[in-house]
This record gives C-alpha cells, sequence and structure tokens, in this order.
C-alpha cells in the first residue's frame, strides 16, 4: 500500500499551520451600459491564524463571508487581496498549488454535489492520489483501508455509487476523500448541517477520532452554536465580510465580548424553560454588502453605538487589556479599546493598573 507522505513539518512549535494576512474578496456585479459598476464586499481584510492541532470554529449569519473565506484558503476562486501562508511557506509563490493541496483539504456541505455520480466511491475516494502519481492499485488499496476508517465496510460499499448511498454516509466518503492524500489540514464547510441529528452526532466523533489519529487541524465553518463549541478550541466570529471576535472557545461563550456576539449566543435555542425569551436578542437585517456603514459595520444593529462607533472603524483588540498571548480573545469593539471615545471603554488608568 502506499504512503502518501505529508508536507515536511517545516516551522517550529510556535508557527501557525495556517496563516491569513489582509484576506480580502470583492464581488463586481452591474456595470452595464445603464447600470452602475458596484462591488459585494464579500470578505474584506480578514486575518488569523490556525495553531498546528487546533480546530478553529468560524461563525456567524448566513451572507457574513464565511464560505467564501473557505473557498478563498482553498484557491477556489481567486482573491482580491491578501496572502494565505501554509506553514510559513506562501501559497502559490514558495508553495505551489500542487504541493499545497496535498496538505490542506475540504469537505464541502452538500455531500451528494461534491461526488462525481459516475464514480463509484472506491474510485472517488482513490481518484486524488491517482492524480498525485500512485498507482492504480495502491490507490484503491488506500481507498478501501480510508473507507474502513470512516466507518463504512469496502466490501458493501465499494462499487456503489453516490445515489445509492444515504446523506451520512455519502459525506463519510468526501470525508474519506479528504483524507486520502494524507493532509495535515482540513476545512469543514457547513460539514454535517445537512444531516439527521443522530447521524450528526456519529460524524462529529468520527471527524473527533480521525483528528486524534491522524494529527489533523480543523477550520470548522457552521452555523451552529452547540457545534462549533463541542468541537472547537477557538472560535471566530464573522459578520459582514469581517473578523469581530475571536478567541478560546470557552472564554468566548462565558464572556463574549463583542455585542454581535452576545446576540448569537442569546439566539440560540434554551432547553431551560427559564432561560428563554420571547424578545428578539437582535433586530433588523444585516446592511448590504454593496454599500455597508462606516466605522463599525455592526453599529447600526447595535444598542451600545455611540458616535464614535459610526465614524471609526475598531481594530480588534484583547478583551482583556494587556493580553498579549497568541491565542488572546479578540474583540473589534470600541467598548474594549482603551482611549477609542466610547463610554464604556476602560479608561487609561484602568489599563495601567
Amino acid at each position: 500500500m502506499s504512503t502518501i507522505e505529508p508536507l515536511e513539518d517545516l516551522g517550529g512549535p510556535a508557527q501557525p499551520l495556517l496563516a491569513v494576512n489582509s484576506l480580502t474578496k470583492h464581488f463586481p456585479i452591474g456595470g452595464g451600459l445603464f447600470a452602475e459598476k458596484k462591488t459585494v464586499r464579500a470578505v474584506d481584510d480578514v486575518s488569523f491564524a490556525v495553531a498546528k492541532g487546533e480546530t478553529l470554529g468560524i461563525v456567524g449569519e448566513s451572507g457574513c463571508g464565511k464560505s467564501t473565506t473557505a473557498r478563498l484558503l482553498m484557491h477556489l476562486m481567486p482573491r482580491t487581496s491578501g496572502e494565505i501562508l501554509f506553514d510559513g511557506q506562501v501559497v502559490g509563490y514558495s508553495l505551489s498549488l500542487r504541493e499545497f493541496r496535498r496538505g490542506m483539504q475540504m469537505v464541502f456541505q452538500d455531500s451528494y454535489a461534491s461526488l462525481n455520480p459516475r464514480l463509484t466511491i472506491e474510485d472517488s475516494i482513490a481518484f486524488g492520489p491517482k492524480v498525485h502519481g500512485v498507482s492504480d492499485k495502491e490507490a484503491r488499496a488506500l481507498a478501501r483501508e480510508l473507507m474502513g476508517k470512516v466507518g463504512l465496510r469496502p466490501e458493501v460499499f465499494a462499487n456503489r455509487y453516490p445515489h445509492e448511498v444515504s446523506g451520512g454516509q455519502r459525506q463519510r466518503v468526501n470525508i474519506a476523500r479528504a483524507l486520502a492524500l494524507k493532509p495535515r489540514l482540513v476545512i469543514l464547510d457547513e460539514a454535517v448541517s445537512a444531516l439527521d441529528k443522530s447521524v450528526e452526532a456519529q460524524v462529529l466523533n468520527l471527524l473527533t477520532d480521525l483528528k486524534r489519529e491522524f494529527g489533523l487541524t480543523y477550520v470548522f465553518i457552521s452555523h451552529d452554536l452547540n457545534v462549533v463549541r463541542y468541537i472547537s478550541d477557538r472560535v471566530l466570529v464573522m459578520y459582514l465580510g469581517q473578523v469581530v471576535e475571536v478567541g478560546p472557545v470557552d472564554e468566548v461563550w462565558e464572556a463574549p465580548a463583542h455585542p454581535y456576539t452576545r446576540a448569537l449566543l442569546a439566539a440560540m435555542p434554551a432547553l431551560d424553560p427559564d432561560k428563554r425569551t420571547e424578545t428578539p436578542p437582535l433586530s433588523g437585517d444585516p446592511p448590504n454588502p454593496i454599500d455597508p456603514p462606516a466605522g463599525c459595520r455592526f453599529h447600526t444593529r447595535c444598542s451600545f453605538a455611540e458616535e464614535v462607533c459610526g465614524r471609526v472603524g475598531p481594530a480588534l483588540s484583547p478583551a482583556t487589556p494587556g493580553d498579549t498571548a497568541p491565542d488572546a480573545h479578540l474583540a473589534a469593539c470600541h467598548m474594549v479599546i482603551p482611549g477609542s471615545g466610547h463610554s464604556r471603554a476602560p479608561a487609561a488608568t484602568e489599563v495601567a493598573a
């Protein structure tokens, strides 16, 4: 059997496996004879890092830029600007896309559309290794081994086609296919959102086991906050194409620093009747990404907004002043920035103390 070696680990323990700097994606629209040319700011100046072995969850409302960010990371669409580094190497320059895709793979939300309907399950999983030079025999042996790893009996499923298996089984096939090149990082874009809750729990446990067995790193995108808290080490919150909060998942859940994050957590269904409320935690719709508000993009829906919020865009700053740890809890809100002019911002004397 072939063993496809992962990319060589070139970095020290402090170097992130994935680093994203000022990632931006703008979609031009219009521009006809009588139409004004406009731009949709789908992802706007997004920066973050993913440490080796961790799971970073990405959450936010529909249309906030989560899936676009994932596709930009995989180079499935050209970015407007920004830089992506994989283990310290700039993707597309010092690291070719062919090498990069050996080290990073993706599992999509639609398990059926992700698979070629004319290929059997075995052929789908073996396709990637064969593209990278593995012989047909070795690739098929690897595919059958991975089918067993994800809970599919090769003797039963190897020769079936995607329409002949259930949605949960198809997603297991997609996970096996993503693992066929022995990647070090896997992006999971709403990978369990279309599954029944019982099947979802099984797939989440499978992902946890595979991460431990293969030493994987995950970027886990989901709208389900309960799922994100269960599987993630850190969480990144996006709003209208920008990062508004990032930090260890328990810290963000227990002490959210950004009003948008508080609203998201308040919107979670509660089993305890005493914690239920009839008042919506957030009113109104997100602004148009073609013409986002000046300053903080959330200020038009924020109950804490003041004059400075509509004038100056806040930078990501420590939720606890002075916290400079690599995994520090950060929020892009004037309420956590000393001297920002917001009445709730900490005073300079408090920060010094």
